[in-house]
């Protein structure tokens, strides 16, 4: 495998990483009445205020300006965990990657946007994960030493985060702008790639192409011999592998690093990273993986923003509130739309962010006495990337519910028939 494909394909093993988790998740939280029962006792009491016009704000008076919560910032997080929930359900990859982006694009300071971000998920790993059911497969020397390394990380991210935001709240909404147009541009322009190369086989599912053997890369990191040493996969491989202590260490820093400083909780990064670069074993990282969203986005959004006023709850909510809505629709729109039709709106979805980050840059740049344009073309650019941005969203998300709607026959068909295969299978004879 070349090094520009492996880097590729990783990228877009992380989107589907985060895309499965997010799933998972939400339909354990879909399936529990009692859990269904929590989040709507939660979301109630900011639905009632979302009803006036306003009401002093339930998070982040600091950081946010203005410090007052509204109605239309509520909804509007409901709608932005919608398109997510939608891009994640019906692609299965990638959703929560636009949230960010999304908030940032409606005046939501870069900081507060990572920190609210990061709550989200936190709140979600807590209410939807069954984690005793896979923390079997947990390799506790694995996960010990890449924790440890994913908490300093946090730590440190959190730290750069809010150390710009205090030099200067423009600097920050610039850094993290940035990191999401690498990240964006590259698994946008690569999805793109991937739709065009594939638009002519009717019967594409999206399925991604995933390395699952053991890489060269991760040759190369298990020969590295610094004491201590870790077993695993003893079950998958006879004799087991083993890798470096000080190796998952860092793994686990740049994991906790990235995941503060972009609000992405780090489960996105943890799967492709023990699989392609550690070569551990999928039945082995998946309890690992879920161990550790649970660490790193809850470390991350107590310790790092919300003791320091940078999370909005009701915001994280409501995007929790349509993620779940979201999610099932576009699950069930799956079934009747076209893979390859799911597979070039995911490349639109994610280069929309992708555009929309890249069109702020101008003018954070301008405000910061980096680039000498005229203000009214600086704010006309973002106005542009804002607007193509929801305007991408907007559309993919009336299309997938025109699918919806129109293939509810379909639906209830094959509902029917699946409920009518399990009776007659339990019928006595």
């Amino acid at each position: 495998m070349s090094g520009p494909r492996r880097v590729f394909d990783f990228l877009k093993a992380l989107a589907i990483a985060e895309g499965q988790w997010d799933y998972e998740v939400s339909m354990s939280i879909l399936k529990s009445r009692k859990k269904m029962f929590i989040v709507l006792l939660l979301c109630a009491p900011i639905l009632i205020l979302a009803t006036v016009h306003a009401a002093p704000a339930l998070g982040g008076n600091n950081a946010y300006g203005p410090s007052y919560f509204s109605g239309t910032l509520f909804f509007g997080s409901i709608a932005i965990g919608l398109v997510a929930g939608l891009i994640t359900g019906c692609i299965g990859a990638g959703g929560g990657f636009v949230i960010t982006p999304a908030l940032m694009s409606v005046g939501i300071k870069g900081i507060m946007a990572v920190g609210t971000s990061l709550f989200n998920i936190f709140a979600k790993a807590i209410m939807g994960t069954a984690v005793h059911r896979k923390l079997g497969n947990v390799s506790l020397g694995l996960a010990i030493p890449f924790m440890l390394g994913s908490g300093g990380g946090v730590y440190i991210g959190g730290a750069i985060n809010r150390a710009l935001y205090d030099k200067n709240p423009i600097l920050s909404d610039a850094f993290i702008s940035s990191l999401y147009v690498v990240l964006l541009g590259l698994l946008g322009f690569y999805s793109l790639y991937d739709f065009l190369k594939h638009r002519k086989i009717a019967a594409a599912k999206g399925e991604a192409h995933i390395y699952t053997g053991t890489t060269k890369l991760a040759v190369k990191f298990q020969s590295v011999n610094i004491p201590p040493m870790v077993k695993f996969d003893e079950d998958f491989v006879p004799g087991g592998k083993q890798i470096s202590w000080v190796m998952l260490a860092v793994g686990g820093f740049l994991v906790g690093g990235l995941s503060a400083m972009m609000g992405a909780g780090g489960g996105f990064a943890t799967f492709p990273m023990f699989v392609y670069v550690f070569g551990v074993s999928s039945m082995t990282t998946v309890g690992t993986d879920i161990l550790q969203i649970i660490f790193t986005a809850g470390l991350g959004s107590i310790t790092q923003y919300a003791v320091y006023g940078y999370i909005f709850y009701s915001i994280a909510m409501g995007m929790l509130l349509g993620s779940l809505v979201g999610i099932q629709i576009g699950a069930l729109t799956t079934k009747v739309i076209k893979g390859i039709h799911i597979r070039g709106f995911y490349a639109v979805a994610i280069l929309a962010g992708f555009v929309d980050r890249l069109f702020v840059l101008p003018r954070r740049m301008q405000q910061l006495g980096a680039l000498h344009l005229p203000k009214a073309l600086v704010v006309g650019i973002e106005k542009v990337g804002d607007i193509f941005f929801w305007l991408v969203c907007t559309i993919f998300a009336l299309w997938l519910f025109y699918k919806f709607i129109t293939g509810l026959k379909i639906l209830r068909e094959e509902s029917a028939a699946v409920a009518g295969k399990s009776f007659e299978a339990v019928r006595p004879s």
